[in-house]
């Protein structure tokens, strides 16, 4: 089916941040009484900020509520954009070039306020008129109701959108909704090789334009 319209995926997409999402969360779960089990760092990709807080109480063992870990996580990621966004090369580029043909939209696990750091860091605002973060829209990736909602607030029905994401639950999440996917497998926590058998991959990036066709 052709395509009319591109979402996005934020972390590990257009921003290299799932190793700054890791440090933070693995640092604030050691602060509070935490202790890191060996799959946490892929448990968590894709959950919504409710969900993944709550991870870090129940199963981490963070000795504060599951509000309080939200707020201190996000206070501590939201610093760290201000310093430096960690823009992947490329990615402003190809979002322009992809805006320029397609209506796009952002749909992703951060919470609103570090998406709307990227979009103001970027001057990418007015080209992306949605962005929508799971936590808005219910449950987190591998769920795909972030990717159903942006759809909608588009307007346009979920299989006629592409959908570029990184991880295996946002792969996951995008076929969920129906989407034709672009996987941008990422090198530091690579996503589930079976999952990839039912996307297009591309190296970068900067390759979904000339991918999209």
């Amino acid at each position: 089916m052709p395509v009319d319209a591109v979402v996005f995926d934020l972390d590990g997409v257009l921003v290299d941040s799932e190793r700054m999402w890791d440090e933070v969360r693995q640092a604030f779960a050691a602060a509070h009484g935490g202790r890191w089990l060996p799959d946490s760092t892929r448990a968590m990709q894709g959950m919504s900020t409710p969900e993944w807080a709550s991870y870090l109480v129940t199963e981490v063992g963070v000795e504060l509520t599951p509000e309080e870990t939200a707020a201190g996580v996000v206070q501590e990621m939201a610093s760290r954009y201000a310093e430096h966004a960690p823009v992947i090369d490329g990615a402003v580029e190809a979002v322009r070039a992809v805006a320029a043909r397609y209506p796009v939209a952002i749909a992703s696990s951060s919470p609103p306020v570090l998406i709307k750091a990227f979009l103001v860091a970027t001057d990418l605002t007015a080209l992306v008129p949605v962005a929508l973060s799971s936590e808005q829209t219910g449950a987190g990736k591998p769920a795909p109701d972030v990717y159903l909602a942006a759809a909608r607030a588009l307007g346009v029905d979920p299989t006629a959108c592409a959908a570029v994401e990184d991880s295996t639950n946002g792969l996951r999440a995008a076929l969920a909704a129906g989407m034709t996917v672009y996987a941008v497998p990422n090198p530091h926590f690579p996503p589930d090789p079976a999952v990839l058998t039912d996307v297009t991959v591309v190296n970068s990036i900067a390759e979904l334009p000339a991918a999209l066709g």
